[in-house]
Parts: structure tokens; sequence; C-alpha cells
């Protein structure tokens, strides 16, 4: 499937022994050249000669967001500064912004993944890519148009928000791939539908990435759009950037691309691995990242693994999307929720549109009460929203074990983001 930018194994047996070699490198080029690694191996009692197996990553410390931002400027740094090419700060809002740095390689193997992932989404060198994504020091914008340079496919680097300027480059420039936040994709295809360009504009696909997305969302977005294939591409700072792997058409999950890094998936609390299926925080060791190896870093991100083959062939491993963060769980009456399990409730309903809202307060009489804003799909009588209440209701009880109240509104009164959209309210004062 994958013949310009193919994964660097040939069969699903080759993996596990490239990951090691991968592995081995990595703990021994940060334990060189890395004064906070060598100091944290050292205490874990791990030196880069007992990396013998892939089970020896059990071995291996944690590290997180807090070493990046404590050793802040240029944290985890494991080359020369000389050797500095690009540097990225995360799109963190509470202290100290978490700055990763780039050498050639390693925006070089960024560009090869990202170029890899326009090629599994059926792209040619005849599509013309406009990127609504933000620009500056975000990885986003850097990453969806070199990535689509390095692919050779004509890029339009729009930037986010100005749908004037987003629906007349629609239109005049023909565009056929559009890039963006869930949000954004959502705003725009609203925005087509209600200007009524919809049979001008000539888009075939769509590529959402840095937000979570439900069905109910990727659904209204290929209605207004009038497109077929929709993709999800997850992206991390951290981990270079978005670009590190990408949904199929068949949408059995994201294909990610192993023969760059490690991937676990870990409980947050005990930090064992779940079952197979199992909900748990997605860890990451990079296996030839220069300037800031990752060794087993801890994103906060939530998905499952999904085990077997995946109809398209490719023989990439792939995970579930990104269902939350284990540090935006929500504790409601005893019950911890993730906001990529709404999601999941909602999506399977009929009549429920493609925003919401869980609105959660601490009642004066001393109890948790939880209400769920629904907005109905467009063009629904609201005539129906009594029945579509008790629905939801139920779906919520019966997944997640919790009782709410249900308030449903009309499609479009929730708010639109060109970025990302909030959708838990946790209001509790105690």
């Amino acid at each position: 499937m994958l013949k310009r930018f193919p994964p660097k194994y040939a069969y699903p047996e080759e993996l596990e022994p490239f990951q090691l070699k991968g592995l081995q490198w990595t703990v021994s080029h940060a334990w060189r050249n890395s004064p906070f690694y060598r100091k944290r191996l050292d205490v874990a009692g791990v030196a880069p000669g007992d990396i013998r197996t892939l089970a020896d990553l059990s071995r291996l410390p944690f590290t997180a967001a807090e070493d990046l931002r404590d050793n802040y400027p240029l944290p985890l740094l494991s080359v020369e500064p000389k050797e500095i090419v690009r540097i990225h700060p995360s799109s963190g809002t509470t202290g100290k912004r978490k700055i990763l740095c780039d050498t050639q390689k390693d925006i070089g193997d960024w560009l090869c993944m990202f170029a890899r992932c326009y090629e599994m989404a059926g792209l040619s060198r005849e599509d013309r890519v406009q990127i609504c994504v933000g620009y500056g020091l975000w990885t986003a914008g850097a990453g969806f148009q070199w990535g689509a340079e390095r692919f050779g496919a004509m890029t339009i680097p729009a930037g986010p928000g100005n749908l004037d300027l987003q629906c007349t480059f629609l239109q005049d420039l023909r565009t056929t791939v559009l890039c963006c936040t869930a949000s954004m994709g959502l705003l725009m295809a609203e925005e087509v539908h209600t200007r009524g360009i919809r049979d001008r504009i000539h888009l075939r696909k769509v590529i959402l990435g840095a937000e979570r997305t439900s069905d109910a969302m990727i659904a209204t977005i290929k209605e207004l759009l009038g497109v077929e294939e929709v993709y999800d591409i997850p992206g991390l700072t951290e981990l270079y950037g978005p670009g590190t792997g990408l949904s199929c058409r068949y949408e059995t999950g994201i294909h990610y691309w192993a023969d760059y890094y490690i991937l676990e998936i870990l409980d947050p609390e005990s930090l064992s691995p779940v079952a197979p299926g199992e909900i748990g925080e997605m860890v990451y060791t990079t296996l030839g990242k220069e300037a800031v190896p990752l060794i087993r870093y801890r994103s906060r991100d939530l998905t499952r693994l999904v085990e077997g083959s995946c109809p398209c062939g490719c023989i990439l491993p792939r995970h579930d999307k990104i269902l939350g963060r284990s540090d935006d769980m929500v504790v409601f009456r005893g019950v911890n929720i993730y906001p990529g399990q709404a999601d999941e409730v909602l999506s399977k309903m009929e009549g429920v549109g493609s925003e919401y809202q869980i609105l959660i307060e601490h009642g004066e009489d001393g109890k948790d009460y939880m209400t769920v804003k629904v907005e109905r799909a467009n063009q629904l009588n609201e005539g129906y929203d009594a029945v579509l209440a008790r629905t939801i209701a139920g779906g919520m009880k019966r997944n997640l074990m919790v009782s709410c109240a249900v308030e449903i509104v009309p499609y479009g009164s929730l708010p639109r983001s060109e970025r990302k959209t909030k959708r838990i309210f946790d209001n509790r004062r105690y």
C-alpha cells in the first residue's frame, strides 16, 4: 500500500528486532550525551548494555511534561547546541512552555512520516492541499505544510480562521484536500453549507488533527462538504508533532509509525500494561530522535490498541482514536469519566448533532449534578426532543454508569471554534 514512504520493515515479525535495535541506540545516545538522562538512568540502575530485549523497556524510567518544564529552556538535550536547526514550543498554557529541539535528521524523519500520512490518505501529486491550522511556533502548520511539500502536492498555507479567504481559496484554487482541527473542519463545513457553495468546490478528502473527533462530527463534515473520506491524524509536539500516524480509509483505527517509536498503553495509576482493548495512557519511546529523544514519555493521552490485521493491508500497527487525557478525567459520584467516553456514547445515537457540552455542578444539597447539553441533528423536528433526551440519559447511564439531566438545544447553538473546542466544564467549587 505504501510505496513511496513504506515501513522500514517488510514483515510484521521483523518489527520487534527493528525496534530493539532502535531502543538500544536511543538509550546509549541519551546516556552518553544528556546529563539529565544519564542521571535518571543511573538512579534506575540501568546502563545501555542492559537493554537486550524489548522486555527490558520496562526497566527504564519514565519521563513526563514536568521534566521538560523543570529543565527549561532546552530540556533533555542530547546533542551539541550547534546541531539544533529548529525549536518548537508546545501549546501549554501553564508555567514555562515545553521547548523541543530538532536536528536536521529529526526534521527529515518527521517530514517522511508526514509524507507517509498523505500517501496513506490516497493523495497524488495532482492534489491541492489547503492547510487551515496554526502557524508560528507550533508544530502544526510547519508539519502539514512541509510534509505536503515533501510528498509533492501543491500546498496552500491558509492558516486558521478567515472564513471568507478559506471559501475563496476552496473555489478559486480548486482545493482537493482540507487539513484542519476537527472544530475548524466543522466550522468550514457549516460555512460552506450556509453559503450554498458545496457544488462549486472540489474537495475530495479532509484530514483532521490535534483534537478528538466524534463520529457525529465526522458525519456532519462529510455531508456538508460532500466528501467521502475524512482522516484522523494524531499529533504531539514532544513526539515530532502531528504526522506520527493516520487512520486509513477503512476507519478501523489509526496506523501509527512503529518504525519511528515504541508505543506502550499503560494504566495511568499503576503504570502497568493494560489488557488488549482496554483504555490506557499512551507512553512513547523514540527509536532514532537525536536532539530530544524520548524514553517512556507519559503523554497523558488515552486510547486503546487495536489488534489484528487491517483490511487496507498496511502492516503498521493501530491504536484507537484519542479518547481524552488522563489529567482531563473528571470524577462524578465516584465514577471516572473521560471526555472520549461521552463522544462514543453520543456518536451511536440517531438524532444527535455534532456538538455537545457536559456541565458538572455541586448542588446546595451537597450532591454533584451533571447536565448534558446536546444539539439535535440538523433539520430534526424539536418534537422529538423528549424522546431524544430520554435516549441520551439512558445511554449515559448504561455505558458510563452515571445519571444526568439532558437538555436538547437547536443545531448550531453551541460554540464553534477554529482551533479546539472545550466540551466538558467542571464547575464544582468545594
